[in-house]
């Protein structure tokens, strides 16, 4: 018994999930709770219209439109939170050191390769560099602003280059400078790269820049006691 209640209170069920993360989300960003509003109303509304107009006097028909318009809108509803929780999720690691790998951590996508921790670190401004591996190739994602990353950048790539010289390499910028992406960006982005690669070779590429080891001291930001290596 005391095991059930002790499992019972470390997971919440799924409608107190639901309103917490409702609660963060219109914390953050206080127009979403009218536009999942409007989407639920404007869905009812069709829906209520619809049976009306397909009814032909039959209530049961109106009945089922209305319940139909009801599951649409909270449906609707329940997409625009998740979309504005996680532009509001994005917005509070925007600037803050770890940002990229905390992204990295939550929304790697299946056939890439990579870490949470940085491959090179700039121990005074915090700058730092990722590296993934997939079937595009090498994909060296830069935290910090360009003018001041360059060097950090280029050393990378030569690193890179050096193990695996006929893998292509690709540099992302995030941040705010010309050119550059957001974090929310970043899953979108290499999802766009052209495969190069073979599964096998991704291997055998990430196999070999992992013996490069770093290191590099973690920055802040980053919970040493949670990293992992991010394999999907």
């Amino acid at each position: 018994m005391a095991r059930a209640t002790a499992g019972t209170a470390k997971e919440p069920g799924r409608v107190k999930q639901f309103w917490q993360i409702f609660q963060m989300t219109r914390k953050a960003d206080p127009a979403a709770q009218w536009w999942m509003l409007g989407a639920f109303l404007l869905a009812v509304a069709v829906g209520v219209a619809l049976g009306i107009a397909f009814a032909a006097g039959n209530v049961f028909t109106i009945v089922v439109w209305t319940l139909l318009g009801i599951v649409s809108g909270t449906l609707a509803a329940m997409i625009i939170m998740n979309r504005r929780a996680e532009r509001a999720a994005y917005a509070q690691l925007e600037g803050q050191p770890g940002a990229v790998g905390a992204v990295l951590r939550s929304s790697l996508r299946r056939g890439w390769r990579g870490s949470e921790v940085p491959v090179a670190v700039n121990g005074r401004t915090k700058d730092a560099v990722y590296r993934v591996v997939g079937r595009p190739g090498v994909t060296l994602i830069v935290e910090g602003p360009k003018a001041r990353t360059q060097r950090l950048t280029d050393e990378e790539r030569r690193k890179v280059t050096r193990v695996a010289p006929n893998v292509p390499v690709t540099v992302l910028h995030v941040g705010h400078d010309e050119g550059s992406i957001r974090l929310n960006q970043i899953s979108r982005r290499l999802t766009r790269l052209k495969p190069k690669l073979t599964r096998a070779e991704v291997l055998a590429v990430s196999n070999r820049l992992e013996s490069l080891g770093t290191g590099l001291p973690v920055p802040k930001g980053i919970d040493p006691t949670r990293i992992r290596a991010v394999r999907r």
